[in-house]
């Protein structure tokens, strides 16, 4: 068991058997009465944000969670097969932790995996990825960067908006955390 005194960014504890990741944290010394620890928590698996104050000196559980490189290999219906690049075992993940990931996940793509205990608890792509634009309709005679967007559809089925100049077959850089369109790959 750890105290409040070991609570850092990014390290995860257990509340409750949920895992919760400090997103930030601030240790408070008042001129009256005890001190004690402010903190935003994450929680691992939803994602909701939760404020939760301690007070100094609680006893707290810190998880050990192992951020791993992998590559991703294949979709295998209902999981997604990736390989780790140290010792290259292949791990499935279900497609529940996959979460929206999957909308940006390409053949031998690089992410990072969290680890606790050998449980994969969620996938964290690069900030934006390279994708080819396999389906969208085409612009008309005049289409400039400011008119509008249009729906697309990229390489691994997701729709995104892009503007309307952008044509079938053009590769186009996307954010992953949330789907926009940041510009053209010549």
């Amino acid at each position: 068991m750890a105290s409040t005194a070991d609570i850092r960014n990014g390290v995860v504890i257990k509340i409750d058997g949920q895992l919760w990741s400090v997103v930030e944290f601030q240790h408070v010394k008042p001129g009256k009465g005890g001190a004690f620890v402010r903190t935003k928590l994450k929680n691992v698996m939803t994602g909701k944000v939760v404020d939760k104050t301690y007070n100094a000196g609680t006893k707290i559980e810190i998880e050990n969670v192992d951020r791993r490189d992998f590559t991703y290999l294949y979709n295998d219906g209902d999981s997604f097969v990736f390989m780790d690049v140290a010792d290259y075992d292949q791990i499935n993940v279900p497609a529940a932790t996959v979460g929206d990931a999957a909308n940006f996940l390409l053949e031998n793509q690089q992410v990072q995996i969290a680890l606790n205990n050998g449980n994969p608890l969620y996938v964290e792509l690069p900030a934006s990825v390279v994708l080819e634009i396999t389906y969208t309709e085409p612009g008309l005679q005049g289409d400039r960067s400011s008119a509008g967007t249009k729906p697309a559809t990229v390489e691994t089925g997701y729709e995104i908006q892009v503007p309307l100049f952008v044509e079938a077959g053009t590769k186009v850089k996307v954010d992953t955390r949330t789907g926009d369109y940041l510009g053209r790959i010549n």
